[in-house]
């Protein structure tokens, strides 16, 4: 940004300087401590005159009179209305509302005679960063950990490699690599791709899978909410994701009424094991006529969703609809549980609403003894 603001080549040409930017990060603590006041911010690194840091306005201010404003991916709609002539986006492969917040940006990328915006970040296979790849007006360069081995802690890349050499998390964090599959996950993109089935049709059962979230607070887990019914022929049907990437109990019970109400369900299947009685009790304040069938995990995830995932192997599965953040999920679920140690909340509720249709007690592993 300081070489955009300044002229400096390689980002601009003809000594071209830019004076209205967009800083947009996952949140706006993440583009204060990082992208602005981090070791490699804005202001860390500026060479003669600093930028200074107006935090009641959220922005930085340079000498020359260029402007940087801060935005976050929690809030799309902030960026409508302020107008740019360029943008760093940092780490947008795991941002919240990514491409919501991403398109709303480049309606306000309309100053000066050649917009531009330079996005950084570990890839990972969202619909945004397969999207900006195969776009042939972005230039994409892939950089690895190891050409930045000149600022990192001595045996920082040493120890990495010994512990994660060779696997999907090294490939994706040190080498820079878009892994489209986990190579260990229980569903495939390919799977999921021929899933997609189109119109229901007639379904003999409906049910509405809630997975609550451990916590209540501000920065809870997200509530996995989907909808699957049963067809004539006893397959599966996904209908619905409705997960609540925050939720307060209140909230997530009524959108699964409100799913419930709108899809004609049977019932309500809620995992009990973190709010036990509690899960009921809430439901039933929405609406006391739901019929609730509580649930409780006796197994770990990995083995509850096998079966599941045996089901679309069977091609006895498909989807009414593409559900992207379910799928990222599902593509992204191993026997060590999500990259980065996230909730699988979405497939949570996938397994117990496919479970509670298809296998019922059948899909509880079980263990055999042939002495």
């Amino acid at each position: 940004m300081n070489a955009l603001v300044r002229g400096l080549p390689p980002f601009t040409a003809s000594d071209r300087r830019y004076g209205r930017i967009a800083l947009v990060g996952e949140s706006l603590g993440d583009v204060r401590e990082v992208m602005i006041e981090g070791p490699s911010g804005i202001r860390a690194i500026a060479r003669g005159a600093r930028p200074s840091f107006e935090a009641s306005r959220r922005r930085l201010v340079w000498p020359s009179g260029a402007l940087a404003q801060m935005f976050s991916s929690e809030d799309p709609e902030s960026l409508r209305g302020p107008q740019f002539d360029a943008a760093w986006l940092d780490e947008a492969a795991k941002w919240k509302n990514a491409e919501a917040t991403f398109d709303m940006l480049q309606f306000g990328l309309r100053l000066g005679e050649r917009p531009m915006q330079i996005i950084t970040t570990t890839p990972r296979p969202t619909r945004l960063m397969k999207r900006l790849i195969a776009d042939p007006s972005v230039r994409v360069s892939r950089l690895s950990t190891h050409r930045n081995s000149g600022n990192l802690a001595a045996g920082f890349i040493a120890a990495l490699e010994k512990r994660y050499g060779g696997t999907r998390l090294a490939r994706q964090e040190l080498e820079g690599e878009l892994i489209e599959d986990r190579e260990d996950a229980l569903w495939s993109r390919a799977a999921l791709e021929a899933a997609a089935g189109g119109a229901p049709g007639e379904l003999r059962r409906i049910v509405v899978a809630v997975d609550p979230p451990a916590s209540s607070g501000r920065a809870s887990a997200a509530c996995g909410i989907v909808a699957a019914g049963l067809d004539g022929d006893g397959n599966g049907v996904v209908l619905a994701d409705a997960t609540l990437e925050t939720a307060r109990p209140t909230d997530w019970a009524a959108a699964a009424v409100r799913l419930y109400r709108r899809l004609g369900a049977d019932c309500i299947v809620a995992e009990v094991n973190q709010g036990g009685d509690m899960v009921t009790a809430v439901l039933r304040t929405v609406d006391a006529t739901v019929p609730v069938k509580a649930v409780r995990a006796n197994r770990g995830k990995w083995l509850r969703a096998e079966p599941v995932a045996a089901l679309y192997q069977q091609g006895r599965v498909r989807h009414a609809e593409r559900f992207p953040a379910l799928e990222d999920e599902m593509c992204d679920f191993g026997p060590d549980g999500m990259s980065g140690g996230r909730s699988p909340d979405r497939v949570d509720a996938l397994v117990w609403a496919l479970t509670e249709l298809m296998l019922g007690r059948a899909g509880e592993p079980r263990v055999r003894d042939f002495r």
